[in-house]
């Protein structure tokens, strides 16, 4: 679709989000947001015509790309037939999502509880541990991300829970492997994954066994920076957790559904946890939904027990019916394939070659259409392009990375040092060599902060 400027609709629409919206995560008088005319495929344009190539895939949640028209089409099919209906009754679009889910998450996670996104399925993932086991802690590892809503922004390791944290949600936290910036004093993958579980199971006996409920970890970290685990490290956590009877939640909100060349990322590594939470990718986003995956020994404990919550909208048909169409749309179009294959003979190349030629770039880290780029002032010293959590002035370079991406047609998705490289799953080639492209372009807004 080729955009049609409208600058008098862009003002219009402008006007009325200043004056009304209230936007997340965000200072409300120090925010511009871009009107947004329309999207389509891996782009989206404004109303002024630019378009942009988008490389967050929204919030990285678009893995089919924007208006893809066979979900469209199921979105309007199943508004025809049936709009919406109250979560206890069986409706065909969610026992079938529920069924199409299943059918590929790892082990026996078979049960499907639907939540309206990936906050809330963290929520009832954690309450479904605690009433499991009858206890009362949660372990998290310091980078990570795992909602909004009160318990998930607890449990969440990243600076956006410390405006929130009411340090009286029985979480405490560890540090997961991560060996460009270790905390283990690591030279390589094995030391640093041994050196990891030894650190959690350290932390498991000064916490107390037996009142830990669960261990929750993004099965490859997102918005903390894509730090894809060492070979055997979630096999460990695995262990550790069978070993002190410990339930092992695994977050794949935004790892799921193709966007690391696997349907879960879990695959990766073969792992099976006990509650895997996903959202996102389920239907691209098209409805908002979200679930747990649920084991046959948790969902045996509320067989003959109620489980104690629920939601009004929990499997709603419109969202539901996308997710149908979404999942039958990746494997008619092979998409988890297409992810895998272009993550490893464009992107990850391509990025590598990046690296050679910039010096801002200290590593690069990926797999997918799942990537990101450390940022840094010095190879040698590893010392970040900006401090950490950095705001106004001391963000200045991130800041103008960013602009120089928009200015050369690139969205990009930036957090603290790092930026993101998220595309469609559904992204060709050339599309993704033209945001190559426009990467190296703007690298070199970065480069002038090195030495």
């Amino acid at each position: 679709m080729t955009p049609q400027p409208s600058p008098e609709a862009g003002a219009a629409v402008k006007a009325a989000d200043r004056a009304h919206v209230f936007h997340s995560w965000s200072a409300q008088d120090l925010i511009d947001p871009l009107a947004v005319a329309g999207a389509e495929g891996s782009y989206f344009w404004d109303y002024d015509g630019t378009r942009y190539l988008d490389f967050t895939s929204g919030l990285v949640f678009t893995n089919i790309g924007y208006q893809h028209p066979k979900v469209v089409a199921a979105i309007q099919e199943q508004a025809a037939k049936l709009t919406t209906f109250a979560p206890a009754f069986a409706v065909e679009a969610r026992s079938e999502a529920a069924r199409l889910i299943a059918e590929r998450t790892p082990g026996d996670l078979d049960k499907i509880f639907f939540t309206n996104g990936g906050a809330d399925a963290v929520e009832h993932a954690v309450r479904m541990a605690r009433l499991h086991t009858g206890r009362p802690k949660v372990l998290s590892a310091y980078r990570s991300y795992h909602g909004g809503t009160q318990q998930a922004v607890n449990i969440t390791g990243d600076p956006r829970r410390w405006a929130n944290d009411s340090g009286s949600n029985g979480v405490a936290r560890f540090w997961a492997p991560f060996l460009y910036r270790s905390r283990f004093y690591a030279e390589t993958e094995e030391q640093e994954c041994a050196r990891a579980l030894e650190h959690l199971e350290t932390t498991i006996a000064f916490e107390g066994p037996g009142t830990i409920a669960a261990i929750i970890l993004e099965t490859i970290p997102g918005t903390a920076g894509i730090m894809v685990p060492p070979p055997g490290y979630l096999a460990g956590v695995r262990e550790l957790c069978d070993k002190y009877g410990i339930v092992f939640i695994l977050d794949e909100v935004m790892a799921g559904f193709g966007r690391t060349g696997e349907w879960f990322a879990a695959d990766l590594f073969g792992v099976v946890p006990d509650l895997m939470t996903f959202a996102k990718g389920v239907n691209s986003g098209y409805v908002p939904l979200g679930g747990v995956a649920i084991s046959q020994e948790i969902a045996a404990t509320f067989g003959k027990r109620p489980y104690p919550g629920g939601l009004t909208y929990s499997g709603h048909p419109l969202a539901c019916a996308a997710a149908v169409a979404t999942i039958g749309v990746m494997a008619e179009e092979g998409i988890v394939e297409n992810a895998k294959r272009l993550g490893e003979s464009v992107v990850g190349p391509g990025l590598a070659e990046l690296a050679a030629r910039h010096p801002s770039v200290g590593e690069v880290r990926g797999v997918g259409m799942f990537w990101a780029l450390e940022l840094v002032r010095s190879r040698e010293t590893r010392e970040p392009l900006v401090p950490y959590n950095a705001t106004g002035e001391a963000n200045a370079p991130m800041a103008a990375f960013t602009a120089a991406a928009k200015r050369h047609g690139l969205w990009p998705f930036v957090n603290m040092n790092r930026t993101h490289i998220a595309p469609p799953c559904t992204a060709t080639e050339a599309e993704l060599k033209e945001g190559l492209a426009a990467l190296d372009a703007a690298l070199t807004a970065a480069d002038e902060h090195t030495v």
